[in-house]
């Protein structure tokens, strides 16, 4: 899918340039996501969509069962998915940064963007991307542990305590990364700049590949950043990711526009 993206659209003279970053640009693009979050918070609205849904998934998942084995996959993919579900707050400020007036609701304002279905394309295969982590994520259980245990005190001692479970945690943590790796590349500028410039999706994810190429120690260290971050929102029963994946979401964009001439 990859190939076929980077291929759809020839490298063009008029491309969009690429900036080297460093990381200044980093620390500058993180404070300015959380100057746009103090500014127009939307935790509330995080608190009432995601957390709702990771609690049951966590409470069924700890309940036993097959779902328990997918419990931390499922709540690490939310990686997987972010650069598509924090649209809405690239719009935030993208029209703060335009010197426009900014509020919670102007994140639906995406639904009319012209590049909606290209936006709406990146999110279909971020899904794709998320599903096939989660049958990587079983498979490698199912080669290491096997048997799925009675519960999540179980899950953890045969996790940290045995043979298997290291190679879980090696295997797992592997595969997580290759899957990490692949969406940061393709998307870590492509989708804020669909919503900020007239290109095709093919195009959007050319540029977002260029930009990892032309600063791979800063997207790399980017990427560490957001995966330490989301890792933290975790820890206090999720709660700190209402806080957390917006002033990421809002980072992301200030990053685009420093990367992106």
């Amino acid at each position: 899918m990859a190939k076929a993206l980077l291929h759809a659209v020839p490298t063009a003279t008029d491309a969009p340039a690429i900036r080297r970053i460093g990381l200044h640009d980093l620390r500058e693009a993180l404070a300015r996501g959380v100057d746009d979050f103090l500014a127009t918070p939307t935790q509330l609205i995080f608190l009432c969509v995601l957390y709702p849904l990771v609690g049951l998934v966590a409470a069924r998942a700890m309940s036993g069962g097959a779902l328990l084995p997918l419990l931390w996959p499922l709540v690490a993919g939310l990686s997987l998915v972010g650069p598509v579900a924090a649209v809405g707050l690239y719009e935030i400020s993208r029209r703060r940064e335009a010197g426009q007036d900014a509020s919670w609701l102007n994140a639906f304002d995406v639904l009319r963007s012209p590049a909606f279905g290209s936006i709406a394309g990146i999110g279909l295969m971020l899904a794709i991307v998320f599903v096939a982590w989660l049958f990587a994520a079983r498979a490698i259980f199912a080669a290491t542990i096997g048997t799925v245990p009675p519960g999540l005190g179980a899950l953890l001692d045969l996790t940290f305590n045995t043979p298997q479970g290291h190679r879980l945690l090696l295997l797992g943590n592997g595969a997580g990364f290759l899957f990490a790796l692949f969406v940061l590349v393709m998307t870590v500028v492509s989708v804020p700049m669909l919503l900020d410039r007239n290109v095709s999706m093919a195009t959007a994810v050319q540029t977002s590949v260029r930009a990892c190429l032309t600063n791979p120690g800063p997207m790399a260290l980017w990427g560490l950043i957001v995966a330490v971050l989301l890792l933290l929102g975790c820890l206090p029963a999720f709660i700190g990711l209402a806080v957390v994946m917006p002033v990421l979401g809002h980072a992301t964009w200030h990053l685009y526009r420093r990367v992106v001439a």
